[in-house]
């Protein structure tokens, strides 16, 4: 019986490979077309075999490391940073500003990008979002 289904396993995963081998992928063409095996395989997750998981863990990184190279996203500026957490937690500037700690001014200066906070004034802002510091570029 264990036989039948590692042989399952094996022919599975030879027919992901020969509908799309593993090696770098090199456009965004291969992108695409890895993209969609891996939401075909996502869809099935709980059922895939271990072949086929392996397959899997495979591809991820090489869609991983081809966005990396080739689709990069910047991090945001601490300004659209502090903008986006004010948005989400629907707050204004100053009402921030006040269970922060933090001046309004200061606030008003680094959303339109003429400073940057203090390591004590990222600890606050941390604090007051319950994010970590790496959002603040610490």
């Amino acid at each position: 019986m264990a036989t039948r289904a590692a042989a399952r396993g094996r022919d599975l995963y030879f027919e992901l490979i020969r509908r799309f081998p593993l090696r770098p992928l090199r456009s965004d063409e291969d992108l695409d077309e890895a993209t969609a095996i891996l939401d075909e395989l996502s869809d099935r997750l709980g059922s895939l075999t271990r072949e086929e998981k392996d397959y899997l863990d495979i591809l991820c990184e090489q869609v991983a490391k081809y966005e990396k190279e080739h689709h990069a996203i910047e991090a945001p500026s601490e300004a659209e940073a502090l903008r986006y957490l004010l948005e989400a937690r629907g707050v204004r500037q100053a009402q921030a500003a006040k269970e922060m700690g933090i001046a309004e001014s200061t606030l008003s200066e680094v959303l339109a990008g003429k400073r940057k906070l203090t390591r004590a004034q990222v600890g606050k802002a941390c604090a007051y979002f319950n994010v970590g510091p790496t959002v603040f570029g610490f």
